[in-house]
């Protein structure tokens, strides 16, 4: 938790702040006009309960800052920080891998026109980008037919003597072979930023003059080569819907929120007319609706797109001015950042999100159905009675008996629901009984529910071999519970004699089921098996961090008994001793070493130890 007091030593200037968890993980990065007034309104009691105080308080234990001469450097500062951090809780558009672009080689004395899903800081020139790689292949594939460009690398380009076959398609110019001027190529190149940006009625105009002027100079068949292209980009303009009247270059963005989740609806449009568009998908996000848009809207634009006349959003951001400036500054003219609340375009924002809304449907009946083909293909791998929709796994972690906790984790169609997470103290004695301490844990979880069919889940997972299983299934009878399917997931070993002694063979993990002698081994790679063991971890998980929490406090409570033995000399004890096993193995001369413990002290610890009492 940062203090009240470095809270109130945070600047007021421009800047960049970077939130770190316990462990010095970078949790999330923003920027900020005043550094004092954005990081404290996170602190401040407040009805958003799920973003203020659950993820913020709860979890930053330490801040740092860097001040900006303006708040156009810290734009640029923030995204530099976000690439190199990485930090979880911000978003993230990930251009390199997910979505793909269009690149022209403007260093080149031939451009090129090539598809990447990596965008450099180099001379070229990049569109997009664009969700769908066929769809960007096929405007390619159009484009090339109107403007002949090349496509091969340039150890091709450079060791060609005759033109390829592209040349023969009529899809490539062959200047690899000087079949086409410089001039004339650029041309070309000219001709598909104009296309790529949208500008079509500009380009139509430049075609049709430069149709006329063949004419004229009886050059027909060059005019019947612009002719075609002039034909082919009307074509185009007819399949592309006309949204505005008013002649602008606009980008229009729209979301829609569900459950958690945020899809992202761009809609490009150029000359008034909707050339292209994009979807983004944001799960699990969870930072306020403004900070997140201006947080989309800056990485967007930092991946070298087109910048229009108009950026329309659908909220207002704090540091729109910021962005609208910065924006300004890169297109080298006016461009408006807007949140329109009425009008054309309000009407646009609205049409965005409808499509906003679909994508966030299609992604999540596309989850839902690929969670339920997954949980479907686990019933018939394990030959269960009903698709386990809901499933409750078990595990138990002590030592020597010492200590003892039961864990339970609930998955609710393939995904953990925690809410349903439950922990057992164990309360039976008697030293190590695995069997005895899952009956009880199983026991006391479903003592309850033998009446209550609706509490009980489609599948319990015990980690364990037959002996768990069984444990599980004697509790269940003598509840006179049924209905749920049982499994049990161990990890098995063989040991094979060769070369010089025993090697020890995995034989992998193994699942066993009620009635069946011969278990299921699992498999590498496959789904269903995945699942299980995700289950499996994940319960082992909980159980290990309960059981560590409880060891933690028996190893201070016996310590904190001693007289002499205070918060700085326990830690010290167990830094220098590693355990409570490590000090009561100490001698007394090793104990002296410990700064603050004198021979009383010394002598106090090694009787209490002896004895398991502390009291003096």
């Amino acid at each position: 938790m940062v203090s009240e007091e470095r809270l109130n030593r945070l600047p007021r200037l421009p800047g960049v702040y970077i939130m770190k968890g316990k462990g010095g993980e970078v949790l999330y990065i923003g920027k900020a006009k005043n550094l004092r007034a954005r990081v404290r309104s996170y602190f401040q009691e407040t009805s958003d309960t799920r973003y203020t105080i659950r993820f913020l308080v709860s979890r930053i234990s330490d801040l740092e800052y860097m001040i900006t001469t303006n708040e156009k450097e810290a734009l640029i500062l923030e995204d530099t920080l976000l690439k190199k951090l990485k930090p979880r809780y911000n978003i993230r558009l990930k251009d390199d891998k997910t979505y793909i672009s269009i690149r022209l080689t403007l260093d080149e004395k031939f451009p090129r026109i090539l598809v990447t899903r990596k965008i450099k800081k180099d001379s070229s020139r990049y569109f997009g980008p664009y969700a769908s790689a066929q769809k960007v292949r096929d405007t390619i594939k159009f484009i090339r037919r109107i403007f002949p460009l090349c496509n091969c690398s340039k150890v091709e380009f450079n060791n060609r003597v005759r033109p390829c076959l592209y040349y023969q398609m009529v899809i490539c110019a062959a200047p690899c072979v000087g079949y086409i001027s410089e001039k004339d190529y650029g041309e070309f190149v000219n001709g598909v930023i104009m296309f790529l940006e949208g500008r079509n009625q500009r380009l139509l105009r430049l075609l049709r003059k430069k149709m006329m002027e063949a004419s004229k100079a009886m050059e027909f068949e060059k005019a019947a080569r612009v002719r075609d292209q002039i034909i082919a980009i009307e074509e185009t303009l007819k399949e592309q819907k006309v949204v505005s009247y008013r002649g602008l270059d606009q980008d229009v963005f729209a979301y829609f929120k569900e459950d958690g989740n945020i899809a992202v609806k761009g809609f490009f449009v150029r000359d008034g007319r909707v050339v292209g568009d994009s979807d983004f998908f944001f799960g699990g996000t969870e930072i306020p609706l403004a900070e997140f848009f201006s947080s989309f809207i800056s990485q967007f634009y930092m991946r070298e797109a087109f910048i229009p006349d108009e950026v329309l959003i659908p909220l207002a951001i704090e540091d729109m001015d910021i962005i609208q400036g910065w924006l300004s500054d890169r297109k080298g003219k006016k461009v408006k950042v807007l949140s329109p609340v009425r009008g054309e375009r309000k009407r646009l924002i609205e049409m965005v999100f409808v499509n906003a809304r679909e994508v966030i449907k299609r992604k999540l009946e596309k989850g839902k159905n690929g969670e339920m083909l997954l949980l479907e293909g686990l019933k018939k791998r394990l030959k269960l009675g009903r698709v386990p929709r809901i499933i409750e796994a078990f595990d138990i972690s002590n030592i020597g008996g010492e200590m003892a906790v039961g864990a339970m984790v609930t998955f609710r169609d393939a995904r953990p629901d925690k809410d349903r997470y439950l922990l057992f103290k164990v309360r039976r004695e008697g030293g190590p009984d695995d069997y005895g301490m899952m009956k009880e844990v199983i026991s006391r979880r479903y003592g309850g529910a033998s009446k209550v069919a609706k509490d009980l889940p489609d599948m319990i997972l015990v980690d364990g071999g037959k002996g768990q299983l069984n444990i599980v299934c004697n509790v269940f009878k003598e509840l006179e519970i049924k209905g749920p399917d049982i499994v049990s997931l161990a990890k098995d070993r063989d040991t094979q004699q060769g070369g010089y002694g025993g090697r020890a063979r995995g034989r992998g993990e193994r699942v066993y089921l009620p009635r069946i002698k011969d278990p299921i081994v699992l498999r590498e790679g496959t789904k269903t098996d995945l699942l299980l063991r995700q289950i499996r971890d994940e319960v082992h998980r909980f159980a290990i961090s309960y059981h560590k929490k409880l060891r933690g406090k028996g190893i201070a409570s016996i310590l904190d008994e001693i007289t002499g033995i205070g918060p700085n000399k326990r830690k010290a004890l167990l830094t220098r001793f590693r355990s409570l096993e490590g000090v009561r193995g100490a001698s007394v001369k090793e104990l002296l070493t410990i700064k603050g413990i004198n021979e009383r002290i010394a002598i106090l610890i090694k009787e209490a130890l002896k004895t398991g009492v502390g009291k003096q």
